[in-house]
């Protein structure tokens, strides 16, 4: 027996049919989760290169008005908006001698609160494809069982019996759990694959904030501060 699209929704109960609407509603969500992580991972990856490469000289000649105005013009890099929020607040507490913490201080309380928000960025929607990657394959499993229970219905009503009279039935049934697992086999993977390579987008930004934060400290932080503490003593 053929069983195409069309002739297995046919042959579904409305329950089924509602399950089936259920697992295409939780494809749709992933594919698009993926996507759309995707599309903004990779393109923060390009802008990070280029901010990298036009901020790395201003850094070293210590040119932090250059290296701000040089994040703002690559607003989908998460290291440029963290680079640009770290000197801000640095250049901040500098002009400003707020209370008794020194300036790398509050550029280092900064940056972690920054690459925090930046984590739960770029996190969004992973949530879905775990959710879609544990549960789908159980939702296409209930749309098996009531189709069994239908295929057992339909024989109690007319009285036939054996293995034919059920076979295209349960045959259909057992789809809806094919399709649980076609829809949550690739959420778990993309899951895995987007958490990895978040984590080393994570790492990165953790290492860029720690050499920039180390750079305040021990070339240009020091004087500074001593100065500010001093004109806080007075």
């Amino acid at each position: 027996m053929q069983f195409d699209l069309r002739h297995i929704l046919e042959s579904m109960g409305l329950l089924s049919r509602l399950i089936a609407g259920v697992l295409l509603v939780m494809a749709v969500a992933s594919i698009g989760v993926m996507v759309e992580r995707l599309i903004v991972l990779v393109r923060s990856q390009v802008s990070t290169r280029e901010f990298l490469s036009k901020a790395r000289p201003l850094l070293d000649d210590w040119d932090m008005d250059g290296v701000v105005k040089i994040a703002k013009n690559y607003p989908r890099s998460f290291m440029a908006k963290l680079a640009s929020g770290v000197i801000s607040r640095y250049e901040h507490a500098l002009a400003n001698h707020e209370g008794n913490l020194s300036a790398v201080e509050r550029a280092r309380r900064a940056s972690e609160r920054r690459r925090d928000a930046m984590s739960s960025d770029m996190r969004k929607g992973l949530p879905v494809l775990a959710t879609v990657g544990s549960i789908a394959p159980f939702v296409g499993l209930l749309g098996t069982v009531i189709g069994i229970i239908t295929a057992f219905q339909g024989i109690a009503t007319t009285g036939s019996g054996g293995l034919g009279a059920v076979s295209a039935g349960i045959a259909e049934a057992l789809i809806e759990t094919a399709f649980g697992l076609f829809v949550a086999i690739p959420a778990v993977l993309f899951f895995n694959y987007l958490n990895t390579r978040i984590g080393e987008d994570e790492a990165a930004l953790e290492r860029f904030a720690g050499e920039l934060l180390d750079e305040m400290e021990n070339s240009h932080g020091r004087d500074s501060d001593s100065a500010e503490f001093a004109k806080a003593a007075e």
